[in-house]
């Protein structure tokens, strides 16, 4: 078993050796399209809308939604951030409106998050040694700090924070957790970007990232990873073997707890679209509840008939 861990994460290693904005009143192939009709849920009505920072002179926004028993003075509960996928070049925070309504719905308060993303003609310009993925993890980051220096007018526990994101999305929820660096200096002081658990959904973790060390989370894994769960297709052979390193590495340090399921059958992205979906939420729910970050059982009614995840051993 030893020579198996480590033959995978050889493998996975040489594939490539603020003041708050106000509220306003205002949710089976790569990349995943653009259309934000696209996304199941997408055109539903946003959360709402906070301007966490401005980079690059644009305003960068959170939509959270809060449980239908929201109190700002009752006890605080869990809250989760999930960034959208899109080749850290396009995307929308849309993308996960449906699965924030519905964590919201459980009792977290759930939010998504856009984050600035380069141009081609800025990532054109860039030193080939630096990642046009950094400007994404920092703006991440800033992200986590905002939701957590809120934490009391949002009612939730800064120390129960859970994070993640699909493809592009889940690389940069780790990296702005695991990263020490890239943060911005305009973030407030005092707040860590630490979270208790991952929502990670075919995150894009690439070899070819280790030509920069800021952006290539096996650099960083060197204090482990707070629990998390993970979604792939069988059939997702661009990215399913980064995660695959990644969890060969964990397990050789030993103390982290990862769950990998699997769509047989299914390409990159097939959790955007029903039935998969609602299965992967569906999971995800259950994986919170064994955390004791969600209470009871799930309220997703899923179709007769729906296909099954297999959890990998």
């Amino acid at each position: 078993m030893r020579l198996l861990l480590v033959g995978l994460l050889a493998f996975g290693l040489g594939l490539a050796a603020t003041t708050p904005g106000r509220a306003a009143e205002k949710r089976k192939k790569a990349p995943p399209a653009s259309a934000e009709s696209e996304f199941p849920g997408a055109n539903d009505q946003p959360g709402k809308v906070y301007v966490y920072k401005q980079s690059a002179g644009v305003s960068r926004e959170l939509e959270i939604f809060f449980p239908p028993d929201w109190r700002a003075d009752a006890p605080r509960r869990p809250g989760v951030l999930l960034f959208h996928g899109g080749g850290w070049t396009g995307g929308t925070l849309s993308q996960f409106r449906y699965a924030c309504r519905y964590l919201a719905s459980r009792g977290l308060v759930a939010a998504t998050a856009n984050y600035r993303m380069h141009s081609r003609a800025e990532r054109e310009k860039l030193p080939e040694t630096e990642s046009y993925k950094r400007v994404c993890v920092t703006d991440a980051k800033s992200a986590l700090r905002w939701m957590k220096q809120h934490a009391a007018e949002l009612g939730i526990d800064p120390d129960r924070m859970i994070t993640g994101g699909g493809s592009a999305g889940g690389h940069v929820s780790v990296l702005a957790t695991l990263n020490p660096g890239l943060s911005d200096p305009a973030d407030p002081a005092g707040f860590d970007t630490r979270v208790v658990a991952y929502l990670l959904f075919n995150p894009a973790f690439r070899a070819a990232d280790s030509t920069d060390p800021e952006v290539d989370v096996l650099r960083h894994l060197r204090g482990g990873l707070a629990p998390a769960v993970f979604f792939f297709g069988t059939e997702d052979a661009t990215w399913k073997p980064g995660t695959d390193a990644l969890l060969a590495a964990l397990q050789m340090q030993g103390g982290s707890r990862a769950e990998l399921w699997l769509a047989e059958g299914q390409a990159h992205g097939f959790f955007n679209r029903p039935p998969w979906q609602d299965v992967t939420l569906a999971e995800a729910d259950r994986f919170l509840v064994r955390l004791g970050l969600l209470q009871g059982e799930g309220t997703l009614a899923l179709p007769a008939g729906a296909p099954r995840l297999v959890r990998a051993p």
